[in-house]
């Protein structure tokens, strides 16, 4: 088995990402191309943890703008999407044979099991994957906060956003055919040059606690087994 650089991952997905070239809703060849890819972390030894927005479904701020629904309503509606998404990739990693614990920082008990950082810890440990729903339960943070967050209570050794472009670039590659893409950056470049690659207080927050970000297409099979054995994929940030 090739040395591993990183043994506990935190994975970001977005909700487009289980959508396919769909707009809207779960695409049953997007969710297994993601779910193999989870799987094939686990089965190179690494812990693998996942937090899922839920933008295929619902988005808080824009449907709080479109209508007379609060803002902390509709992300409250937005958290409650992400358990939606959580919950079938839950069952088709566990298909595939890999067991899986959906946690939540909204309490859900009849469907799953709320966030405890020692728990979810143990999880690990066990060899199970844990999908991390809900947020941070708060309204006003975005599901990027969340990951950064949970990263750092679980003490992650990286965190993999998950996008449909190979990383990073000085511009938009759909619209700009010369766009280039950074190999790497720093934390403080990505705030400075406000690049968007998570918001502001995700990137504070990995660049305080030390946790490196890895922005890649996972949606290329055998991208995964490339970024935590340490080949250069993707946009690599980090201090």
């Amino acid at each position: 088995m090739a040395e591993l650089k990183y043994k506990r991952v935190l994975l970001k997905i977005s909700g487009e990402g289980l959508s396919g070239t769909g707009a809207f809703g779960i695409s049953g060849n997007a969710i297994n191309i993601l779910a193999d890819q989870i799987l094939e972390l686990s089965n190179l030894g690494v812990q693998p943890a996942v937090v899922v927005g839920a933008g295929n479904l619902l988005r808080g701020e824009t449907l709080s703008n479109q209508t007379s629904i609060h803002r902390a309503t509709a992300d409250q509606m937005g958290m409650l999407a992400t358990v939606i998404n959580s919950l079938a990739l839950q069952d088709v990693l566990e298909s595939k044979g890999l067991s899986t614990r959906v946690m939540s920082a909204l309490e859900m008990n009849s469907v799953c099991e709320p966030f405890i950082r020692r728990r979810a810890q143990k999880h690990l440990e066990d060899g199970r994957a844990i999908i991390l729903a809900g947020g941070t339960g708060n309204p006003f943070f975005t599901t990027d906060t969340c990951a950064s967050l949970r990263a750092a209570e679980i003490c992650a050794d990286v965190l993999i956003k998950a996008t449909k472009v190979d990383g990073v670039y000085n511009a938009d590659p759909v619209k700009d055919p010369t766009a280039t893409m950074y190999k790497k950056l720093s934390f403080d470049e990505v705030i400075r040059d406000n690049l968007k690659v998570m918001d502001q207080t995700a990137m504070t927050m990995c660049r305080d606690n030390d946790i490196d970000v890895i922005v890649c297409n996972l949606m290329k099979p055998g991208t995964v087994s490339k970024v935590i054995t340490g080949y250069s994929v993707g946009t690599l940030i980090t201090k």
